[in-house]
């Protein structure tokens, strides 16, 4: 499995790979988290399509548009995509719909999208509407879901407390394995 935002699939360097994963039927998944910005630009602006996906045919491959903020429709369609990998049957593109809710770097503005549009987005967001389902589902009760969120917020206590309390690194090893 390879992700990719959408950005990366205005790059040459994507249509070869999957080109090449086409001719030789390799058994991949390709992930493409659209979050609709590439950095700063809309995907509107870069791509006539309405589906990312929608490049698989000019490739001869499957492609699949799902709701990247439905984690069991996510789950199901890349599962049926693994599957395909595994008996031999070639690549599969698949775009994941989502939004990114912060900026692409640190102090981005955000001036290249609306209030409304982030709204209307967080309206979806994954982790509430997966939490209801699972309720639903009758899998999860407020009372587990409280305590997971707890253990999560005290596991990230504690990490920032272990950092806090912990030395510099050496000058000579802050940049120890870093290459570009």
């Amino acid at each position: 499995i390879s992700f990719m935002g959408d950005g990366a699939t205005n790059r040459g360097t994507f249509h070869e790979g999957i080109d090449l994963a086409a001719i030789w039927s390799l058994p991949v998944v390709l992930v493409i988290e659209n979050n609709m910005y590439a950095e700063a630009t809309p995907i509107t602006d870069t791509c006539k399509l309405a589906n990312v996906s929608d490049r698989a045919v000019s490739y001869g491959i499957s492609g699949k548009t799902v709701d990247g903020n439905d984690v069991l429709a996510v789950y199901e369609i890349v599962a049926e995509a693994v599957a395909k990998a595994r008996k031999g049957e070639g690549p599969t593109l698949i775009e994941c719909k989502t939004y990114r809710w912060l900026g692409h770097f640190e102090g981005d503005a955000m001036t290249y999208r609306t209030k409304a549009e982030f709204e209307d987005w967080k309206k979806r967001d994954p982790i509430p509407r997966f939490r209801k389902k699972l309720a639903e589902m009758g899998v999860l009760s407020e009372e587990a879901a409280t305590k997971i969120d707890q253990e999560i917020k005290d596991e990230i206590d504690r990490a920032v407390k272990f950092a806090e309390e912990s030395p510099l690194p050496a000058p000579e090893l802050t940049l120890e394995d870093v290459y570009v």
